[in-house]
């Protein structure tokens, strides 16, 4: 479905006089959508919306496949995704509009505001063992923002401190933020802050200490400060009773390995409220959130962050550390594209994107007016689907 104005998303910038937007080609828009169409076919996974904005308006949406498999419901324009780490992006707006309100600094140590995570430890693995090592200073806001904590996951990869995690449980969902807190105090960091890019628990920090802050739940901060000023009524850490029939789910089980799939609760309030990964959106939400940041900050007169706070936080803030992938470094929140060229994929100097675990995907690219977004619930299809739809959706801009 191609559309022209789409009032719910830019009426104010529409009619602010921009000029007329770039076009996609439609040859290759249709080869996008029958690419994904014949892995649904193929049983590769269940459904997928897809959404390209360009210069402000929606140029191409669809919805393909369906969104339960049991019930055998089609997807929906407005199926409801879990989108785990696109959630960290958000986060990251709040944690700046509270830099912008004097609250916080980027550079203040995180124990300033949670006091459990003074004077944590490092462990070095160092032939065959785990030697745990003072750090070295404390983990700074600006470390949680673009993941120098030291923080790791420990369901992803191996090490001996990931074992620790696992160990201690501290990727539990059967937590409070506050528990989170308490079980990060006592296993030892994976590096030394400010060191080392390494994805992990540092949004899920950054959420409680935004809560610490604010003195109110992390449900309650993003609803008052980001969903409801850019009326995004479909986001939130679960699904109302009312919406229930809008979730979309992946395969019971994965098509290649056979794996049953656990995905997030979302069906009432979690007691985890997940900086890092707990939200649910739509793509007509989380394009005007996307819209919002290539704005510089503001959507349909509302404005959420000042243009200074967007271009601090998608800027490369790694210096010489080595970031995520080629050809990206990290900002404040999101992988930020360094050069036109390099890495395996398309893209220009300038682009910010970021992904989530169950198959969502997003990248603003501002040089291109570019907004694209990929909801499905495919876990470990996720990397394929991602790059296949970077490529289509780049080959198809005409202009």
């Amino acid at each position: 479905m191609r559309i022209g104005f789409l009032g719910v998303l830019v009426a104010s910038f529409v009619a602010a006089g921009c000029a007329a937007p770039r076009a996609l080609d439609t040859g290759r828009v249709d080869q996008l959508e029958q690419a994904f169409a014949a892995d649904i076919q193929k049983k590769r996974y269940p459904g997928a919306v897809m959404l390209i904005a360009r210069d402000g308006r929606v140029a191409y949406e669809k919805a393909l496949g369906v969104q339960d498999t049991v019930t055998g419901a089609p997807m929906r324009i407005d199926s409801i995704f879990r989108i785990y780490s696109m959630t960290k992006p958000v986060v990251s707006v709040v944690a700046m509009q509270l830099v912008e309100e004097g609250r916080i600094r980027l550079d203040d140590p995180v124990p300033q505001y949670i006091p459990e995570l003074k004077g944590l430890s490092v462990g070095v693995e160092k032939d065959g063992k785990l030697e745990i090592v003072p750090a070295q200073r404390e983990i700074t806001i600006r470390d949680l923002l673009r993941h120098t904590s030291g923080f790791t996951y420990g369901v992803f990869g191996k090490g001996m401190v990931k074992s620790l995690y696992t160990k201690n449980d501290v990727d539990s969902t059967d937590l409070t933020n506050a528990e989170l807190v308490q079980r990060l105090a006592k296993v030892p960091l994976t590096y030394q802050p400010g060191t080392v890019w390494e994805y992990g628990r540092s949004t899920d920090v950054l959420g409680h200490l935004i809560e610490r802050v604010t003195g109110q739940p992390l449900d309650a901060v993003l609803e008052a400060r980001v969903f409801k000023p850019l009326k995004m009524p479909d986001t939130g850490f679960w699904v109302p009773l009312e919406k229930l029939d809008r979730i979309a789910e992946a395969f019971d089980k994965d098509p290649d390995s056979a794996a049953v799939y656990q995905l997030l609760q979302v069906r009432y309030k979690p007691k985890y409220l997940a900086g890092g990964q707990g939200l649910v959106s739509t793509a007509r939400d989380y394009v005007r959130f996307a819209q919002m940041l290539l704005n510089g900050g503001e959507l349909e007169g509302v404005r959420v962050l000042s243009k200074q706070s967007l271009e601090e936080m998608t800027r490369n803030q790694l210096g010489t550390i080595k970031g995520p992938f080629a050809p990206y470094g990290f900002g404040l929140g999101f992988a930020v594209r360094l050069t036109d060229e390099g890495g395996s994929s398309p893209g220009r100097a300038g682009e910010y994107n970021w992904s989530g675990y169950g198959g969502t995907a997003f990248w603003v690219d501002p040089k291109e007016g570019l907004i694209a977004i990929l909801m499905m619930q495919a876990p470990n299809q996720r990397t394929h689907y991602r790059a296949l739809y970077r490529k289509y959706v780049y080959g198809a801009l005409a202009d």
